[in-house]
């Protein structure tokens, strides 16, 4: 089995490449992990892992730049894709940072956080969102298998996804309000957290992810 790891230049992708490493021996999996800039590398992938940090606007300009545009959507029709952070957010039709268009395989927008008060003394939000917070999971899936409900992950992010369709949340999290932060459909699931952070959760899921046969 062959997990690419999708490099079109964005974010500190060689702590994906050790986290999911770390999995792989973790787990069993005895598959063959690159980090890549080749599209015809990801195209003759068996499962995609899609990662970005920083800016969407200059991630998808990267993404455009870098021709893995194909590859990418031929990731998510047809094999287990997982999508982290930016790379989630990408998947969406289009976000207020900019407004930047996205890659459109989601219906929905991307939503910056409105700074307000947080707490009955006004304490207000502090933009980004950063550090570990619960995940709450609203359905069961084969990638949440092993990960307790409100678990902790690590959170960097000024911006949350806002699905059109409410089936593709998988699992919420609070600043203070409910915001969706794991969608997915199919053989495709994104988190809005990094994974590749998130100690021994987040191995858990990226475990989880190499097992899975990509159906719900």
């Amino acid at each position: 089995m062959n997990i690419a790891i999708v490099d079109y230049g964005m974010g500190n992708l060689h702590s994906v490449l050790k986290s999911v490493q770390a999995a792989n021996s973790l787990c069993g999996a005895n598959a063959q992990v690159v980090l890549t800039e080749s599209p015809e590398t990801v195209f003759a992938a068996d499962k995609v892992i899609f990662p970005g940090q920083g800016a969407m606007p200059d991630c998808m300009a990267a993404l455009k730049r870098s021709g893995m545009a194909d590859a990418i959507e031929d990731g998510l029709r047809n094999k287990p894709f997982f999508g982290i952070c930016v790379g989630a957010q990408l998947l969406f039709d289009v976000s207020e940072e900019g407004p930047t268009p996205g890659l459109g395989w989601f219906a929905g927008s991307v939503k910056r956080f409105q700074p307000a008060p947080a707490a009955p003394d006004g304490t207000r939000l502090k933009i980004p969102h950063m550090g570990w917070n619960q995940v709450h999971q609203c359905v069961s899936h084969p990638v949440f298998r092993g990960v307790a409900q409100d678990a902790r992950f690590y959170f960097v992010h000024s911006y949350y996804f806002a699905p059109v369709d409410p089936q593709l949340v998988l699992a919420t999290s609070e600043y203070p309000n409910e915001f969706a932060c794991v969608v997915g459909r199919d053989n495709v699931f994104a988190t809005q957290f990094h994974t590749e952070k998130s100690h021994d959760a987040g191995l858990r899921l990226l475990q989880n992810f190499l097992q899975w046969d990509g159906t719900a």
